[in-house]
């Protein structure tokens, strides 16, 4: 397959049966969904799950789908119905998991990265912790990068609706990271007291 063929030109190849070319789309675009099931469900195996149905509900409405929009917008609202599906079926709020590394050495390096992955714990958390209307922008627009005309075709709705709710996430984003940083000083306080 030429690296120039575009999601059109696959799309309607698939629509003809041509099971190379709906790979190509998985390909293609299995990754991105994927990070976004994983940021709005926490969990690597409930966002593996998504991203599975995902792709099956996508074969089943190749043939609705409109070569005129974004693949990839399609593809997310898809994903975004069965996370929340998923999620009100299983009532699924889990924290991510961090892998535990053994440290090599108590260089600097490794403790800026000790740092970097523990503020990425809390972003995670703080980002599972919104409401899942502002999850969905937050993750769509900041993490995906998509537009918000792309966010709007996601998730259905007006591009003022994604815009407002996205003032709204990030505001009540930086509020949760606010508190967790409050709550990181007066633990390092209360330690450094005790000691």
């Amino acid at each position: 397959m030429q690296a120039d063929t575009d999601d059109g030109a696959l799309v309607a190849r698939a629509r003809t049966g041509d099971r190379d070319a709906f790979a190509d789309l998985y390909e293609r675009h299995q990754r991105a969904i994927f990070r976004f099931a994983l940021n709005m469900t926490g969990a690597t195996a409930s966002a593996e799950d998504v991203v599975q149905e995902a792709f099956v509900a996508f074969m089943h409405a190749l043939d609705r789908f409109e070569g005129d929009r974004s693949l990839r917008a399609y593809l997310y609202g898809i994903a975004r119905h069965i996370a929340a599906r998923r999620l009100r079926r299983e009532r699924l709020w889990v924290s991510l998991n961090v892998e535990a590394h053994e440290p090599a050495s108590e260089s600097p390096s490794f403790i800026e990265d000790l740092q970097r992955r523990d503020d990425l714990l809390h972003l995670r958390q703080a980002i599972l912790a919104l409401p899942r209307r502002h999850r969905e922008v937050i993750v769509l627009c900041d993490l995906e990068k998509l537009s918000y005309e792309e966010a709007a075709a996601s998730i259905g709705c007006a591009v003022g609706t994604i815009r407002s709710r996205l003032h709204r996430a990030r505001t009540t984003l930086a509020s949760l990271l606010q508190r967790v940083d409050i709550h990181a000083r007066r633990v390092s306080r209360c330690a450094a007291g005790c000691a």
